[in-house]
């Protein structure tokens, strides 16, 4: 059964690119060189956190 969770993604950008987390999910968090590529990231990051809680 599928459950719905809205999350607080948080991105930050700088030189060396964009970086996100969620700071409902303690160490839950990714990088990328586009706001593309981070929201991919962070999305396949919370996906992994989920299914590490069995």
């Amino acid at each position: 059964m599928a459950v719905n969770h809205t999350l607080q993604v948080i991105i930050e950008h700088d030189k060396d690119g964009y970086f996100a987390y969620v700071p409902e999910l303690k160490g839950c968090h990714s990088q990328g060189d586009s706001m593309e590529e981070v929201m991919k990231n962070i999305k396949e990051a919370i996906d992994l956190y989920w299914s590490t809680l069995g």
